[in-house]
């Protein structure tokens, strides 16, 4: 029984050798080849469970329990880990961001194609350009327009002014070339013109203010105030050669901007009388201080004149008290203006729609005029009351001034003696003379205790 039960575990042990593969062999390092037959599959992109589906089931079906462990293992690459969704969970989107930020926005700006299809896109600069040739255009023409103006005049009136003055004219740079001195251009509207040589008078001055013809802006503003070209002499008159009277005829507006800013006629004459009762126009107003000097001054030559270029007369001013415009309280002056015998003239010229040489010859009998006053003022004197009002008023106006500034010139004068004083100590200290500097203190509390003592009333009583 033994026997065959010995012959059967024989049979059956040759018929499983048999039956395993001749090339599967028992060795402690199969599973390593395994790994080296694996990654030459994975290299060849052949799947092995395609290519011999039976040889894998077979092999699986022989392996032990170890070597099964071991190739379930072998299963498991090592980069599995790569394939875990959870492992790189919002590596994608920190991706992305990265991306996003490392990346720069480009601008692309729409340039014109070209400069002529565009040129409602230079508009303002266009604008600007024009302006300024214009201004630069106007500045020219006004210029050239206002040095012509002045010269045609001079031509104009050169004899008359020879005829009545021996220098018409004080340029140096004139009288260096061998030229006749002309007029001084001040400024681009103003020219002056000196002119001396004459009995009874000290000179003539002579001042063109025409428009600013140069000036784009001020042509502009003229357009809403319009304004004229005005023609200012001032004829400085000798001390003895005029006697003490104001006196001034002028339009309306001028008369009253007059009688507000000019310090003599405010003083003097500030009342302000209609023309027509002095046989003139009535756009004229008449200011006098002694009525028989203004009676005197508006004759009849003169008062024709008014009447016939009353348009053209802007003021008449005649003054022994000129001193300009009124000085403000701030100037804290502490004595009276410098005054000045003058005669005061302003005329209007009248260019518009005329040729220049017409239009100075129309001003010619004004300034035969101004001549005609100067010979006048020179012969005229006030009567005995006349003249006695008008060293009243005077002697009035200055009480008036000192009296106002008593204040002012007390603290100068006080200011003036301590400052002497301070001089005069500082003298004798600097002196080595100890007996010099003690008489002087002394001397010096004395005077400060009689300041601070108070004052007494001495009353005379006569004895009985």
């Amino acid at each position: 029984m033994k026997s065959k039960f010995k012959l059967f575990l024989l049979i059956l042990f040759t018929t499983i050798n048999f039956a395993i593969p001749s090339n599967f062999e028992d060795n402690d390092f199969a599973e390593f080849e395994n790994f080296e037959v694996e990654d030459e599959v994975v290299i060849e992109s052949v799947d092995p469970e395609k290519e011999n589906p039976v040889n894998q089931e077979e092999t699986n079906n022989f392996l032990t329990d170890d070597e099964q462990d071991a190739v379930v293992d072998n299963d498991d690459s090592e980069f599995e880990h790569f394939n875990d969704v959870e492992e790189f969970e919002g590596f994608e989107e920190a991706k992305e961001d990265k991306s996003t930020i490392s990346e720069p926005k480009i601008t692309i700006t729409n340039v014109p194609i070209h400069l002529r299809a565009n040129w409602d896109s230079y508009w303002l600069e266009i604008l600007m350009i024009v302006g300024l040739v214009v201004y630069f255009a106007n500045f020219a023409m006004g210029k050239t327009k206002n040095n012509k103006i002045a010269n045609v005049w001079l031509q104009t009136h050169r004899a008359l002014l020879e005829d009545n003055f021996s220098l018409v004219g004080d340029d140096p740079t004139s009288l260096e070339r061998g030229e006749n001195p002309g007029l001084i251009k001040e400024s681009e509207n103003v020219f002056t013109l000196w002119c001396s040589g004459r009995t009874c008078c000290e000179g003539m001055l002579v001042e063109l203010k025409l428009i600013k013809r140069q000036d784009l802006v001020a042509i502009i503003a003229g357009i809403v105030r319009p304004t004229l070209d005005q023609i200012h002499i001032k004829v400085t008159m000798n001390k003895e050669d005029m006697d003490s009277f104001v006196f001034c005829v002028a339009s309306k507006k001028t008369a009253l901007h007059f009688s507000k800013e000019m310090a003599d006629i405010s003083v003097y004459c500030p009342e302000r009388k209609m023309g027509e009762k002095f046989n003139i126009p009535s756009n004229f107003n008449v200011m006098g201080e002694i009525a028989e000097a203004t009676s005197s001054m508006l004759d009849s030559k003169i008062t024709a004149v008014l009447n016939k270029f009353g348009d053209m007369v802007d003021y008449i001013h005649f003054s022994d008290q000129f001193s300009g415009p009124k000085q403000t309280e701030d100037t804290g002056s502490l004595k009276l203006p410098d005054t000045e015998k003058v005669l005061l003239f302003g005329f209007n010229l009248k260019l518009k729609g005329k040729p220049l040489e017409s239009a100075m010859k129309e001003i010619e009998p004004l300034m035969v005029m101004v001549f005609y006053c100067i010979e006048k003022v020179k012969r005229y004197r006030l009567s005995k009351e006349g003249k006695l009002k008008a060293d009243k008023n005077r002697q009035r106006v200055e009480e008036l001034f000192l009296k106002s500034t008593h204040q002012a010139r007390a603290e100068a004068a006080a200011a003036k003696r301590e400052e002497k004083r301070k001089l005069e100590k500082e003298r004798i200290m600097a002196e080595e003379d100890p007996e010099r500097q003690r008489r002087w203190e002394e001397k010096e509390n004395k005077r400060q205790a009689k300041k601070r003592a108070p004052k007494m009333k001495q009353l005379k009583v006569k004895a009985m």
